[in-house]
This record gives structure tokens, C-alpha cells and sequence, in this order.
């Protein structure tokens, strides 16, 4: 998992250098890039949307994973365990939920995170990700300047994906393919078009809660594909 470690080096370093600047920088400067940030993120959302080849695998993933993830209440149990993580580590900083879960989803939602996790759990070698990494660190330092110390901790999700899209890849490569990774990404990035426009302040989607519509993704993808060639033959 090389590829995955050196993305989270990436990312404790960008994130420490933003921090830094932080605390130079006025407020008004930072409420500035956080605007841009969300700008960003809902742009991001919008053209891996666009990608989408198979638009029905998008929208029952999103409805499937709204229900599952609304009935788990998971936005409110991961707000209260980054809450409880703030305490226990005792930083003081109101945006620590937020700086985590946004950094998260910006950095694993992408098709590169999971064509990249794919082919180095595959044995085709880490440069994806590596190339990823060096975005990431990158973003990573905006991030942190207008989020703070969450962004260095979502490194721990971050390794966690991505590293069991490795460790899956490695022992379940085939069950991948190509046009299922695609609708993955647009999933996801109908969640960072709801995390744009919460940052931008325009409304309150409990992303979190549909965080599931990931994993149905890979199985309605799968189940289309599945008839679309049955479909064909």
C-alpha cells in the first residue's frame, strides 16, 4: 500500500503548512478560501456526475443509501465521534467535524481514488496514486487553512478506503470493472455537490447520512451490468 501511505504523508504535510497559515492569515481571508473551497467541491461533484453512464445506478444508489444511511442516523453518530474525538484530544477548534469529513469525501470520492487503490492492489504499480497524492497535498493546505486540524486526521479514513480498495483489488480484481468504477465516482460526487453547497451555506444535506449510496453503487452497478449483458447475448 505504498500509495496509500504516501498520500497520507502528502496530506500531514499540506495540512500542517495550511495550519500554519491559518494563523497568519485574517479572517476575512479565510471565510474568502472557504467560499472558494466550496465552489470548488461543488464543481468537482458536478463533472464527476456528468460522467455517469448509467444515470438509474446513480439515482437508486443515492435513495438506497439515503434510507439505509437516515435509518443508522450515521451524520449524527460521526458528528458526535469527531466530537468526542475534538474533546479527547482536546483541540479547540468548532470546525474539526467539518475540516474531517470534507477532506475525506474530497479526497476518496474521485475516480482516481479508486482506479488508483484498483491498480496497485492489482500489482500494476502505484503512480496513480502517487499522482493523486501530490493533488491532494496541495489541497490539502487550502483545506486546512480554512478547516483546521480535521484535515490532518481524516487521513485516517482516507487510509482506511483506500486501503481496503486495495486489499479488496488484490483479492477480488475482476469484480471491478471500468464502467462500475465510473458510477461509483458519480455517486459520489452527488455527495460533494450536497458537501458544496453546505460549505457555501446555501442549505444542510446530511451527507453522512448518505455515505451507504457508495456501496450501492458497486452492487446496482454491478446487477446493471450483469443484465445488460444478458441483455446483449
Amino acid at each position: 500500500m505504498t500509495g496509500t501511505l504516501v498520500n497520507v504523508a502528502a496530506v500531514l504535510v499540506g495540512g500542517s503548512i495550511g495550519i500554519i497559515f491559518r494563523k497568519k492569515l485574517p479572517q476575512k481571508t479565510i471565510e474568502v478560501v472557504f467560499q472558494g473551497i466550496g465552489l470548488v467541491t461543488f464543481c468537482i461533484g458536478i463533472s464527476m456526475f456528468l460522467k455517469s453512464q448509467w444515470l438509474l445506478v446513480v439515482v437508486l444508489s443515492i435513495l438506497s443509501g439515503g434510507i439505509v444511511g437516515g435509518l443508522l442516523r450515521l451524520n449524527s453518530r460521526i458528528q458526535q465521534s469527531s466530537t468526542q474525538l475534538r474533546h479527547h484530544i482536546k483541540i479547540v477548534d468548532e470546525k474539526f467535524s467539518e475540516g474531517l469529513v470534507t477532506s475525506f469525501l474530497l479526497f476518496c470520492m474521485g475516480a482516481m481514488t479508486i482506479l488508483g487503490s484498483i491498480d496497485e492492489g492489482l500489482g500494476n504499480g502505484s503512480e496513480l496514486l502517487i499522482t493523486k497524492s501530490i493533488l491532494d497535498g496541495f489541497a490539502s493546505i487550502a483545506l486546512a487553512a480554512a478547516l483546521g486540524a480535521g484535515v490532518l486526521f481524516s487521513v485516517i479514513p482516507l487510509f482506511l478506503f483506500q486501503g481496503g480498495i486495495t486489499l479488496l483489488a488484490m483479492y477480488a480484481g475482476s469484480f471491478f470493472d471500468t464502467s462500475i468504477v465510473y458510477e461509483l465516482s458519480a455517486t459520489g460526487g452527488v455527495l460533494l455537490c450536497g458537501l458544496g453547497l453546505n460549505i457555501l451555506n446555501v442549505t444542510k444535506i446530511k451527507v453522512m447520512d448518505l455515505l451507504p449510496a457508495i456501496a450501492f453503487a458497486i452492487l446496482y452497478g454491478y446487477l446493471y451490468k450483469l443484465y445488460l449483458v444478458n441483455l446483449i447475448t
